[in-house]
């Protein structure tokens, strides 16, 4: 089978190999993989940003769904012939989240999924949503997830309520689909005149560009009364942080997952304390919340937006165009 083998950080690194396909054991399910879709993560995890003490090789990305083909001993939750998608923390099934379910997301420390075959646990693989295929169920593990976190399980959002979402990625394009879906508000952000059109195509009722208006945080007060968004997705994180406080109301929450402009920041706490904001660390969510989610989409009809399909053997490629962020919504690989 072919697989993707990243032998020393960094995409040049990353070569396409064939190997013997892996056997399930006790309590796995051996996914036959139809279709990878890619988040920021995968990037960090290969550039060696995520985790520099990293152990090499591996096979990178963490979302996948395909055809379970076998099955270990003592599995009962998959059959052979099902269609499923992954579940990025397979060891939190539901509740808070703790530490140690780190030690089982997929794509390091878990499984790596670019490769025709996985063997996964039982646990990291679900039906995929009624209707949905391959293509568009890969897209929903950790971009749809940490949306729904962000806005129904942090942000409680209800609806009449705004949303600000930061860039046109996989998070936010999913944010902004949920919150339509849930009856709130939209504010989007995007450098790109031509990403805000398809936003608003999608529904988003304010589209700032913040090229044009560097002071975006302003432009959002202007276009809530002064007041700011009730529930912020923030996917930049860095210094975006201070303006996204500014931009969030009183009482309000921010949903922190981002990392495009850093891991660190430096923020005014007194103004943080000051209007009472909750910020929220999101890491995708339980495997509930992935249920709850799949049941919503299949409800409300939602289709994810694909921006990029490419087929598996150009992943190399894939990791580049979203480098240089010219993607909208998910990229995806098939096969």
């Amino acid at each position: 089978m072919r697989a993707y083998r990243l032998d020393a950080f960094g995409l040049e690194n990353l070569v396409s190999i064939e190997t013997d396909p892996p056997r399930p054991g006790p309590g796995e399910a051996l996914l036959d993989v139809r279709a990878i879709s890619l988040n920021y993560r995968d990037l960090l995890v290969i550039k060696g940003a995520y985790n520099p003490k990293l152990r090499l090789p591996c096979t990178p990305v963490s979302d996948a769904a395909g055809v379970v083909t076998a099955v270990g001993p003592g599995v009962t939750r998959v059959a052979v012939g099902q269609a499923a998608m992954t579940h990025f923390v397979p060891a939190w099934p539901s509740g808070p989240y703790r530490m140690e379910h780190l030690r089982t997301t997929l794509g390091t420390p878990g499984p790596g999924l670019a490769a025709e075959q996985v063997a996964l646990p039982a646990e990291a693989l679900l039906p995929l949503p009624e209707g949905y295929d391959a293509a568009q169920a890969a897209t929903l593990p950790i971009a749809a997830v940490t949306a729904w976190n962000a806005l129904v399980e942090a942000g409680r959002l209800e609806p009449g309520q705004t949303v600000l979402t930061l860039g046109t990625g996989g998070v936010s394009i999913f944010a902004l689909q949920l919150a339509k879906a849930l009856g709130g508000r939209v504010i989007i952000t995007s450098r790109s005149d031509d990403k805000l059109a398809r936003a608003r195509e999608l529904g988003a009722d304010v589209a700032i560009n913040y090229r044009t208006a560097p002071n975006w945080e302003q432009a959002v007060l202007e276009h809530t009364g002064g007041a700011g968004a009730d529930v912020t997705v923030e996917t930049v994180g860095g210094e975006s942080l201070s303006r996204s406080i500014l931009a969030t109301r009183a009482g309000g929450t921010i949903a922190l997952m981002g990392a495009l402009a850093g891991l660190s920041a430096s923020v005014n706490t007194g103004l943080l304390m000051m209007k009472s904001i909750r910020i929220a660390g999101i890491l995708v969510g339980s495997r509930q919340m992935f249920e709850a989610l799949s049941r919503f989409v299949s409800q409300h009809r939602i289709q994810p937006v694909i921006g990029r399909r490419l087929p598996f053997d150009q992943l190399p490629q894939a990791l580049r165009l979203m480098d240089r962020g010219e993607h909208f919504g998910k990229i995806v690989l098939t096969r």
